[in-house]
Order: C-alpha cells, then structure tokens, then sequence
C-alpha cells in the first residue's frame, strides 16, 4: 500500500513538529507501507522570505521570486529525511528538479502538468520515505515554478494520482473539514465524509483547509483525500466521489470575507454588453464571482457583481481605462460585504432548502443584496458586519450541530 501524506507549514514550523512529523510516517513505513511525503515551507519562513525579496527590490521579478520561495520547502524536506534518519529509517529528501514535476511557465501561479515518477518510485522500491518539496516545479525552460496559494495540496494531489497511491492524506492543525468554522459557531460538528463537489464549493467559499485546486484535481483524477489533523490520531474527513453516509440536508455553511462588490451603472442595454466588460476582466486574470443584471430601461442597465479584496484595485483600473470603450456612467462599489453560503449534495432531492436559508435570516434581520445558486449551492452577499451572525443563524436553522 501506498500513501501520500502532505504537511503544511504549521505541521513543520519547528524541529520538535518536524520530529513528530517523522515518528508519524515512520509508523506506516514499520508497519510495511510505502510512503511519501509532501512538505511545505516552515511557519512563516514564505513570508520571511517575501519580505526578505521587498527589502532588497520594490518589485522583483517573478522569477527570482520563484526561485526564492522554492528554497523554504527544500529546508523542510531535508530537516524531516534527518529526523527519520536519526530515528534509524531510510528516506531521502527530492526537489521539484530531481522528481521533475512539470509545470505551465506561468512564475508565482504555474499549474502541474505531468510528474515523472521514475525517480520516485526507484526510491520507493529500496524502501524509502521519499520526501517531496511541495508548492513547486519546473518550467519547459528548465526554469523554478511555484504554484500559488494550496500549491502543496496541489502537489500532493498531482504525486498521489501519478503514483496512483492508495490514500492521499492532508495533515492540518485542525481535526479535519467541520460544518461551519468552528471559531464562530461553538457547536460545528466534524464531516465524517463529504463529496469532491461539496468539498470544492466549500473550499472556493471561505473553507481554507483544503484549497480548490487540489481538490478539482483529486476529482479528475480520483484521489481518496482524507483530511486529518497532525496533533492527534483522528480520523478527519474523507473526500471522494460516493461517500456511504447518509445525506444530510446540507453539508455546512461557510462565509467569505474577502469579496467586494462593484455596480456598474448605466450601461448601455443592448447585445455584447456583459461579453465585453467580463472579457476584459477574464483576459486580466480577475475572477468574477456573484453576477446581478438589473432591468433594462430607457436603453441602459446596471451590472452588479463581487471580485476578490485583492483584485479590487485592479478591477477598478480596468474599469477606469476602458469607461469610454464601455460607455458606462458610473462605478460605484461596497467594500463591506461577505459571501455567506450553504453546501449540499441533499439540495437535489428536498425541498424547502432555500426557503429555509432565508427565513433564518428574515428572522435575525439580516438583508440580503445579491444571490446565486447551483444544484448544491446557495450563496448570498450580506454586509460584512452581520457575516458571523448570519452563520450562526443559519447553522442553527438547518440542525447542524447536532448528529
């Protein structure tokens, strides 16, 4: 049996974690299975070293950026292949060069391609724990690749499916993926299994243990994800296709802080209209999420939609540079506001489940601005200082603490 267990920053931040890290993998490598490891950089030694890049340039290059951050999780990689070597285990730390995971040429947010697992396996086959930097590749230009935010989920992910592993383990400092973050409901129960699709909205909706990318790969390509916690023997939450429990109503309730919301006013109400301005942004990168046109009148319409905090500045930009090629009138935007949504598989076959969700926020006086939904989504835009009560509200209405 092989297993692919992945440690993210928290897991490894110092050398008393990384030893338990490796008292942990040496249990399944002397119970006689193979595994392989994917670490992250240590605690916050990412963001020592961005600022560590900002404090020599302004703005240095994606490259040589690339070619700085790949350095913290070659330190990891090789503190844990000392701390299984003294406990008298075998293992050998690799980077994205020597197990040649191959990635688009895209500095800071490349994506894995392919992973020649060559290497790797010959390693595994001496009865090995191979040690994997996660979070980066190469390039076709022979070139340092990172792979954005999740990128060492993703990287575990991508070796799990390459190596066709039996399990693909993410260790996190909580017990695994919870029906609401527990910080703001106290009675959010832990998911024993979840589907990918209700772990992917999840995960794009305010739900951090798990990022998106890693999890829309483990759907293409079938990999059991278990989530599970580094601090103690749970058996966290299992992700994948079928889960054999019976489906609740809806799986959690997450809520998004970080989006903004931008109306455009006064467009003109004919055909092309929402390509063009949506094609701008999508040729600049910018993911738009929640989408509300209003009703045409007297030839002009207003569209209203949400963008990430951290793509605000460049939204707007956008809009400013091209008012005249989209003959709008104004822009006006909310910076106050939060997603809050419900997941459910359970939408599909019940009844009621919208009208539920709003009543428990008609009851609290919580006002809605936009919606969106899908056959196991529904989400809404509150403003952002009633998010956390919203959740609670909502938590409460559909019983979720309880099992």
């Amino acid at each position: 049996m092989l297993i692919v267990k992945k440690f993210g920053g928290t897991s490894v931040e110092t050398p008393e974690k990384i030893r338990d890290v490796a008292v942990r993998c040496a249990e399944d490598y002397r119970h006689g299975e193979d595994v392989v490891v994917v670490v992250s950089a240590m605690g916050s030694t990412t963001d020592d070293l961005i600022a560590l890049a900002h404090s020599v340039q302004e703005n240095p290059s994606k490259r040589e950026m690339d070619m700085l951050l790949a350095t913290g999780e070659q330190i990891s990689a090789a503190l844990l292949a000392m701390a299984l070597d003294a406990q008298g285990i075998r293992a050998v730390s690799l980077n994205a060069f020597q197990t040649m995971v191959h990635t688009t040429n895209s500095y800071g947010n490349a994506r894995v391609q392919k992973i020649d697992t060559e290497r790797i396996m010959h390693e595994v086959e001496d009865r090995r724990i191979v040690i994997v930097t996660g979070f980066q590749g190469v390039n076709r230009y022979g070139d340092l690749t990172t792979l954005g935010r999740g990128g060492s989920d993703a990287t575990a992910v991508a070796l799990a499916a390459a190596l066709n592993a039996d399990s693909c383990e993410i260790y996190t400092d909580v017990d695994g993926i919870y029906t609401a973050d527990p910080a703001i409901c106290a009675d959010a129960r832990l998911i024993r299994e979840i589907s990918y699709d209700e772990m992917l909205d999840l995960a794009s909706l305010g739900k951090t243990v798990l990022h998106n990318r890693a999890v829309e790969m483990a759907k293409k390509y079938g990999v059991t994800l278990v989530v599970r916690s580094a601090l103690n023997r749970h058996e966290g939450t299992i992700v994948r296709e079928v889960t054999d429990v019976e489906r609740m109503l809806i799986s959690g309730v997450a809520l998004d802080r970080s989006a903004d919301r931008i109306s455009v006013i006064g467009l003109q109400d004919e055909p092309g209209v929402a390509f063009r301005l949506f094609n701008m942004f999508a040729k600049a990168g910018i993911n738009i999420d929640l989408i509300i046109q209003a009703v045409g009148h007297d030839g002009l319409k207003d569209i209203t939609f949400t963008v990430s905090d951290h793509e605000m500045e460049a939204a707007m930009d956008l809009l400013s540079r091209n008012q005249k090629r989209l003959k709008y009138k104004s822009v006006s935007t909310d910076r106050d506001v939060a997603k809050l949504s419900i997941v459910g598989a359970g939408m599909m076959s019940n009844s009621g489940v919208a009208a539920r969700f709003f009543e428990a926020l008609y009851n609290e006086g919580i006002n809605i601005n936009m919606i969106t939904t899908s056959e196991i989504r529904i989400t809404v835009l509150v403003a952002d200082e009633d998010g956390e009560h919203a959740v609670r509200a909502v938590h409460d209405a559909f019983q979720l603490g309880k099992e």
